[in-house]
């Protein structure tokens, strides 16, 4: 599975920005897909995933009620649409699958087997 992530840019505080995933090699309904953040000096931290097969969508509490993942099967790709953004969630973001992963584990990155190559938001205050 090779993941391509994108959408990254420069916005304002209270702007939007949509990234996309686009997984290939594999169809990835079967897979879980999430999207971690890094920011400089900072470990890589769990923003949202869409379990495999499940279907369930899980957010960190930082973004719940502002960022909605959601996915297409046809272009097999995996977005993450961020709204009311705050300087805080500036971070290089990542897309990340794996397959067969419990609900309990969703939020950890060793959980995750394939990885994308990151693209950096950031929000300016």
């Amino acid at each position: 599975v090779q993941l391509q992530a994108s959408g990254g840019g420069l916005v304002q505080a209270g702007g939007s920005l949509r990234l996309s995933c686009a997984a290939s090699g594999r169809t990835f309904s079967s897979y879980t897909m999430g999207w971690f953040r890094q920011a400089p000096g900072k470990e890589r931290e769990f923003v949202a995933a869409v379990r495999g097969g499940v279907g369930s969508t899980h957010y960190a509490d930082s973004v719940k009620g502002r960022f909605t993942i959601s996915g297409d099967k046809a272009k097999n790709t995996v977005y993450l649409q961020m709204n009311s953004l705050k300087a805080e969630d500036t971070a290089v973001y990542y897309c990340a699958s794996a397959l067969r992963t419990m609900a309990s584990m969703i939020r950890i990155p060793s959980s995750y087997t394939y990885w994308g190559q990151g693209t950096q938001v950031t929000v300016s205050s």
